[in-house]
């Protein structure tokens, strides 16, 4: 009997060591990713945003995703704007990206339609992210701000479906100064 209670007793200390490694990684991730909403207001200003010249000037209409890829903030919208690129990709509108500096990943699969654009200028100084961009045909800035308002961006929240029916069907927009609540990250480094 007190052989078993031996031979056992190093089991039962690997399993309590497994068990608090695993609850020290959910504890973590918990505290990473899962944090209270921030209600925060963040202004998104755009009249410093230039397309590069190869995509400046008329043409299709442009939307300029805004990318880090360390936001949590993110997952909320991968889907929303893959079904953007599935809706209006065929219907005129080009689609690209600007990943943030100094930031490393890749985006997922679904969204391997955005043309990447490694210098957007004006872009250094983005209030928060995700956030998006969007150019006319004749080349000028017709929005920029968060593709939603709220904890995450679905079509039921967004403002992006609105902004490109009325380019599309030929009409003016004129949002490039946007004030928003929303689940956001800031874009430059606070120092």
């Amino acid at each position: 009997m007190a052989h078993s209670c031996r031979t056992s007793l190093p089991g039962w200390l690997i399993t309590a060591a497994c068990l608090a490694v695993v609850g020290a990684a959910l504890w973590w991730f918990d505290a990473r990713y899962l944090r209270p909403f921030d209600e925060r207001t963040t202004l998104f200003g755009g009249t410093a945003l230039r397309l590069p010249a190869t995509l400046a000037g008329p043409g299709e209409i442009r939307l300029v995703h805004f990318w880090d890829p360390a936001c949590p903030c993110n997952v909320g919208n991968q889907q929303h704007l893959a079904e953007l690129v599935g809706s209006y990709s065929a219907r005129g509108v080009s689609f690209h990206v600007v990943q943030k500096p100094g930031s490393h990943g890749q985006s997922p699969g679904t969204l391997g339609g955005l043309q990447p654009l490694t210098g957007l200028t004006g872009s250094d100084h983005l209030p928060a992210s995700p956030a998006v961009a969007i150019w006319d045909q004749h080349g000028k800035l017709a929005y920029f701000g968060p593709y939603g308002s709220g904890l995450s961006c679905s079509p039921g929240n967004s403002f992006i479906e609105p902004v490109l029916d009325a380019l599309l069907a030929g009409r003016t927009v004129m949002a490039d100064n946007n004030l928003a609540s929303g689940c956001f990250c800031d874009w430059v480094q606070q120092r």
